[in-house]
């Protein structure tokens, strides 16, 4: 097998040395098209052994076999035009059919991934010298591929401290929890709409492969399995990332999961189940959120997303979602958003995370909401999951890690009430105008821990007040 670590390594020196790369965000969009555009075509080759009738969407001269993969290949100044002048043009406008079959699915795939990405790489000779390490991996070869999957992760993990980026990265070990307690089976339709480079939807393959007892399972997982992303790296990362757990036509949409009015999601557009991390803190774009009843508009996406995926339930449909605080409480819309939830559905559990799980990227405190559509909530159980001992913040070198979750998993099936856990009924909601932003009540507050740009705000509003005060003083004196 060959040495992967050692091969993504190089690759990372070489693009370090690149004057046209700048930060993880772009090396890791770079790596992710030359990564797409090898496995696709690896994949191409054994499609053609195995089916007679199978052509490529790719034509032969853009194909991998035909530009990359001879190590003595064409390089320089060459190269460096070939990538920009013709493969990336021409993959971009790839003629798409309206046929149903395999090569036009994955046509669509190939033009939609290099719609929204670049070649950001100046130096040709750096590109061939990326290409060749490419060259010594086959992902033909299940045991390359597998293992190159689970690399992939630490390359994904990367964008967790990529600036913006970091919002398409949720930490495994809770899509790996949520899929856990979702438990999704066999047949059922599982969906992501916002499924970033993709964690749910492969913690969710991999559970349900464990499942699969013959060839028509495992092929039934690649077309239930469900996602929606609406921006170009994640979406380019998701598709990878599912061709890599064997799913050779990742069902992944590219497109705005709120750009749609709701009355247009019929009984057939319905789910099983949702896992997902929806977009917070962020402003809908193109007035979306007039697609959506009027007492329930807003432009603070998590809400929109929260009401389109209760809408997206079949009845007796569960999720499992990230929210933050900010979204369990409020009044105006958010008042009304929570009402719908306990009122169309049965919100069984509240784990209360601690603010630094998605540090550096955001420090905002979060939450995981479990609920099942179609019975109204009677009682929310709550569950404070604190750090580790001694640990005051989970960081790049001390994530998030899935047996931290053991104590929940235990306590999940058989539900008591302790220093961490605590249920509160439905009457105590409504009298609260369905505030569910509900703290621990055997809890001490504990010191709260504030990034430097949250510290610098927050001296900046006090400085602010206290000007206004002395101005106040001011006129009272005169």
């Amino acid at each position: 097998m060959a040495n992967l670590k050692g091969i993504l390594n190089s690759i990372r020196k070489i693009m370090w040395q690149d004057t046209g790369l700048n930060g993880d965000a772009q090396r890791i969009e770079q790596l992710g098209w030359m990564l797409f555009l090898k496995i696709f075509s690896d994949k191409d080759k054994e499609l053609e052994v195995l089916n007679d009738d199978y052509v490529s969407p790719i034509p032969d001269e853009l194909h991998w076999e035909a530009w990359a993969g001879d190590d003595e290949g064409i390089t320089g100044d060459e190269l460096q035009q070939f990538v920009d002048q013709k493969l990336f043009p021409e993959l971009k406008n790839l003629k798409v059919g309206i046929s149903d079959d395999l090569p036009n699915k994955r046509a669509l795939i190939v033009r939609e991934v290099f719609e929204g990405n670049n070649n950001y790489m100046k130096s040709g000779i750096n590109i061939r010298k990326v290409l060749n390490k490419l060259n010594e991996i086959d992902f033909n070869i299940a045991k390359d591929r597998h293992a190159f999957g689970e690399l992939y992760e630490t390359i994904l993990k990367e964008l967790q401290s990529a600036g913006k980026s970091g919002e398409f990265y949720t930490p495994r070990a809770i899509t790996q929890f949520i899929c856990e307690m979702i438990n999704p089976q066999l047949g059922e339709k599982i969906l992501d709409p916002s499924c970033g480079t993709g964690g749910y939807l492969t913690a969710a393959i991999e559970h349900l492969k464990k499942q699969a007892n013959n060839v028509e399972d495992r092929e039934s997982i690649a077309q239930n399995i469900i996602g929606w992303e609406y921006k170009p790296l994640p979406y380019l990362l998701a598709t990878t990332n599912l061709i890599l757990h064997d799913m050779e036509v990742p069902n992944i949409t590219f497109r705005d999961s709120l750009d749609q009015p709701l009355s247009n999601y019929t009984e057939k557009n319905r789910v099983n189940a949702i896992l997902a991390n929806p977009p917070f803190g962020g402003i809908v774009a193109n007035n979306n959120e007039n697609n959506f009843p009027r007492n329930y508009r807003t432009k603070e996406s998590a809400d929109l997303f929260l009401v389109l995926m209760i809408h997206l339930l079949k009845n007796g449909g569960r999720a499992g979602i990230v929210l933050p605080d900010g979204s369990l409480t409020g009044e105006g819309v958010k008042q009304r958003v929570r009402k719908k939830l306990l009122e169309d559905c049965n919100l069984h559990t509240i784990i209360r995370l601690p603010n630094s799980v998605f540090q550096p990227y955001a420090t905002v405190a979060t939450n995981l909401l479990f609920f099942v559509k179609g019975t109204p909530t009677k009682e929310v159980w709550y569950y404070e999951h604190r750090l580790p001992e001694g640990q005051k913040s989970y960081s790049k070198t001390r994530p998030l890690k899935l047996k931290e979750f053991d104590p929940i998993k235990k306590w999940w099936k058989k539900r008591e009430e302790s220093e961490l856990s605590w249920k509160v009924d439905i009457k105590t909601i409504i009298d609260r105008n369905y505030d569910l932003d509900i703290k621990n009540p055997t809890k001490q507050e504990e010191e709260v821990i504030y990034s430097s740009a949250e510290l610098m705000e927050m001296l900046e509003k006090s400085f602010s007040k206290s000007n206004d005060l002395l101005n106040q003083l001011k006129v009272a004196v005169k």
